[in-house]
């Protein structure tokens, strides 16, 4: 046990910080996931509208390419 007064205080203000430090970091880490998670499954879904464009252009034109025959 500390017998001065700033070693009062640091001993009783040090778990405070560090377990508010603890938690900043988990919601940071939380946070930025989430972000990520977000931002790959846009770029997904973004490749696949882009591939189901594509078919649908392939199928549209290989249909009238049939009906012109």
């Amino acid at each position: 046990m500390p017998t001065t007064l700033w070693g009062g205080v640091l001993f009783s203000v040090t778990p405070t910080i560090v377990v508010g430090l603890i938690f900043w970091f988990t919601v940071r880490a939380l946070l930025r996931s989430d972000r990520t998670e977000r931002e790959t499954y846009a770029k997904i879904e973004a490749e696949e509208r882009a591939r189901v464009e594509a078919d649908e252009r392939r199928t549209s034109s290989s249909t009238d390419a049939s009906r012109a025959s």
